[in-house]
């Protein structure tokens, strides 16, 4: 059943507020070609809410872990707030802390490339945050072409990418945006934490017509589990990373020992390590409403939704990659 929700004024408004404006007029021809599955390497750049959970650390470990398909060129901190932060600013400072510490384990110099992101969340569709985040990805971005593609993989909130576009509508054209956030068109409620903590970003996103590929949550990549004994059979003493995820998921899992994680962040990455590992449609954008549901309106432009994964193939990568 498709979901349609019925639009209040505000809804309205909003939506009219969005649509005018001014954002790069990109052709459907033009963004199906952007949104075709790439190939060969690409150039990324990876925002995170770091510190939120456990399986954004598995994300940027398996990034940097995958320079055969990736070029990683930079790390953007994203916002959060829940128990483990005191408000959105505290999250994006607890996840660049995280970052940094990731990147100590992998021998990876931070300078240059590690960014603070926003410190808060969009109060408005018009007024973007300006941050270090924002403003690097806007000069990746306008260094990028059409032919070269920025890949901005985002697995947090969508805030910082959202700020980008509004401060320099034209990177729209250069980059494809691949986010972890929200659930599927039919699911019920679009209530999932990527997305509700930041709705007026994800409208931003959703209506600039930038080529965007999406793993909705609910009901795709929440398949993507495994448990305390798998982790510790192919993490636990391998080295010292290694043992870092594990022992972290071990202990967010609070001693429970029939324990599953999903662990979903991972992939985004996935899509763009091999996409046939996550099988995705064309589909037209919702509208994404103040009730933050999906309106369905076939005379939008298109976007990439995935719709399953192979979850036992991507597990047998990120695992093989971690443990060596």
């Amino acid at each position: 059943m498709k979901i349609k929700s019925i639009l209040t004024f505000a809804s309205i408004f909003a939506i009219l507020s969005l649509s005018a404006q001014t954002f790069p007029k990109l052709s459907e021809t033009f963004r199906l070609k952007q949104l075709n599955q790439p190939t060969g390497k690409v150039r990324m750049i990876l925002d995170t809410d770091t510190y939120n959970e456990v399986d954004d650390q598995f994300a940027l470990a398996y990034a940097l872990l995958s320079p055969e398909k990736i070029e990683l060129e930079a790390i953007y901190a994203a916002p959060f707030y829940n128990n483990r932060s005191a408000n959105a600013g505290d999250g994006m400072e607890k996840s660049y802390d995280e970052i940094l510490r990731l990147l100590k384990f992998m021998d990876k110099p931070s300078d240059g490339f590690a960014f603070r992101g926003s410190d808060r969340y969009l109060e408005n569709i018009e007024t973007p945050i300006h941050s270090e985040a924002a403003l690097d990805l806007i000069k990746k971005a306008m260094a990028s072409s059409p032919d070269d593609p920025l890949y901005v993989v985002t697995i947090g909130c969508i805030t910082n990418i959202a700020s980008a576009i509004l401060i320099e509508p034209k990177i729209i054209k250069n980059i494809v945006v691949v986010w972890l956030g929200g659930n599927s068109l039919d699911w019920p409620t679009q209530r999932e934490f990527n997305l509700q903590q930041d709705v007026l970003a994800a409208q931003v996103v959703f209506n600039s017509g930038v080529p965007l590929v999406t793993m909705p949550c609910n009901p795709v990549v929440s398949h993507f589990h495994t448990t305390i004994p798998e982790l510790k059979y192919y993490l636990e003493d391998k080295n010292e990373l290694a043992d870092y995820l594990y022992n972290i998921v071990v202990e967010y899992s609070g001693g429970h020992k029939a324990y599953s994680k999903v662990i979903w962040d991972v992939t985004a990455i996935a899509w763009l390590v091999n996409h046939s590992w996550i099988p995705t449609n064309i589909v037209h954008s919702p509208i994404l409403t103040d009730q933050i549901t999906f309106s369905v309106d076939r005379s939008r432009h298109f976007i990439r939704m995935a719709t399953s994964l192979n979850r036992d193939a991507i597990f047998r990568d990120l695992f093989e990659k971690l443990g060596k």
